[in-house]
């Protein structure tokens, strides 16, 4: 077994088997955003099929957010307790019956208390999706060394992002070709295929495939109790009480809204600002640009932390929030649809390569492998809460205010959650002295602060 600090020398055999354990998860998480984000990019099929208002369709999105942030907080111990593996199977099974679901009772003409049926359907399905983020970081975790999860969760990025393009690009392809309730059917069918890719090669750690075990060098790497399933105990002591933990949850709820706050409304914003359709060229350009930019936004943010930073997560965190506030305001004063479309794909490099670095790579560092579900419980969860406000509550500013008002609402999300980052600047799992550097303090290795 390696020392904690000590990066291991992986042979190819387990660089294959880590492969086929990693790129399937990856897929099946794509393959949720698919079945997750349909919902934004039907949003003014919804709205104008049955006569909503934005407060009305906004009502349905927090609905599934406030379910999602609760689920995944109470759902983080339960993966922990019994493993990425069966989390993410019950997430595929329950998401894809879900949007199996609403698809056959759209195509059967459903008309009626769509507003009700609605909210509720897609608060079952962000249920069942809740589990999906916490087996991603708990079966990942004792597969990876600290010091590999930079520039992989820069990579598992790339995956993810690829779910944008499924549910934005695809999907408006499929509104502009297809009867329009195939937006709730295609994933579904996607996702059943998945689930029994990732039942049959899937292990929760390199033991059950046969491979030795080694130090992540992660916080709970090297404890006598790393293997032992999570109790109210060490979470009291561990996590609930964890400064830096608790930090990453208030800069995850600033995440959160700004997030959900561009990803709800901007199909909205391009139709009624700019009158950009589904399956045009301007509409394609600004749902790839998500996808770029949140493969671009993941990679940078990996290799900067891991390269520039020495595997700490805060210093990059704060340039991307910055990186928010410029590219809301550029999108706020946007002077033609080319732009507008090109800023959607710009602003998500900022918002993705943050929410990626805090969400996946700092909750596996801070969390260990022993509390790696529950500590991505707890950030997704918060972020989820702060999402559920940009739904009815930010739907019904924008009724009242319009579109005006929308990028400025965002922008002290970001502020705020650079500021927070300073707090946190010099921490790493083997330095928890979360300090402000001095200006002319040394570059700080792994394990020690500037």
């Amino acid at each position: 077994m390696t020392m904690p600090d000590e990066l291991p020398v992986h042979g190819p055999a387990y660089r294959r088997r880590r492969f086929l354990n990693w790129f399937p998860l990856g897929v099946t998480y794509a393959a949720f955003y698919m079945g997750r984000y349909n919902l934004n990019v039907s949003s003014t099929e919804l709205m104008t099929r049955f006569a909503l208002s934005k407060a009305q369709f906004g009502l349905i999105a927090t609905c599934g957010f406030w379910t999602y942030a609760l689920a995944v907080i109470f759902n983080g111990p339960m993966a922990d307790r019994f493993g990425g593996k069966r989390a993410i199977l019950i997430a595929a099974l329950g998401t894809a019956a879900v949007n199996g679901a609403i698809g056959l009772l759209f195509f059967n003409g459903w008309a009626t208390k769509v507003l009700l049926g609605m909210s509720l359907l897609y608060a079952v399905n962000q249920y069942f999706q809740s589990f999906g983020a916490l087996s991603i970081v708990k079966v990942n975790a004792p597969w990876f060394h600290v010091k590999e999860r930079g520039v992989f969760g820069g990579i598992f990025g790339i995956m993810i992002s690829c779910g944008y393009f499924l549910a934005m690009t695809v999907g408006g392809w499929i509104l502009a070709y297809l009867p329009w309730y195939c937006v709730f059917l295609i994933p579904s069918a996607l996702i059943v295929a998945l689930f029994a890719v990732d039942k049959v090669l899937v292990a929760d750690t390199p033991e059950k495939a046969g491979y030795p075990a080694f130090a992540t060098g992660d916080a709970t790497s090297g404890r006598a109790d790393e293997h032992e399933p999570v109790d109210m105990g060490y979470l009291l002591k561990n996590v609930f009480t964890n400064r830096i933990i608790l930090t990453l949850i208030a800069a995850e709820f600033c995440t959160g809204f700004v997030r959900q706050g561009l990803m709800l409304w901007f199909v909205p914003f391009l139709k009624e600002v700019w009158q950009v359709q589904h399956g045009t060229t301007l509409f394609s350009v600004a749902t790839s640009g998500i996808t770029l930019g949140g493969i671009v936004g993941g990679l940078l943010c990996g290799w900067l932390s891991d390269r520039m930073f020495q595997s700490r997560r805060p210093p990059v965190a704060f340039l991307f929030y910055l990186g928010q506030i410029g590219s809301l305001y550029w999108l706020g004063h946007a002077q033609s649809a080319h732009v507008a479309a090109f800023l959607i794909g710009f602003n998500c490099l900022w918002i993705f390569g943050v929410h990626g670095m805090l969400s996946g790579t700092a909750s596996m560092d801070f969390g260990g492998a022993k509390a790696a579900a529950t500590v991505a419980g707890l950030l997704d969860g918060v972020q989820y809460l702060a999402s559920g406000l940009t739904g009815v509550l930010l739907g019904a500013v924008l009724d009242r205010f319009g579109w005006g008002a929308w990028t400025y609402l965002l922008m002290p999300f970001s502020l705020f959650g650079a500021i927070l980052m300073t707090t946190l600047w010099s921490a790493t799992p083997g330095n928890t002295k979360a300090t402000v550097p001095a200006a002319a303090a040394p570059e700080p290795a792994l394990t020690e602060a500037a």
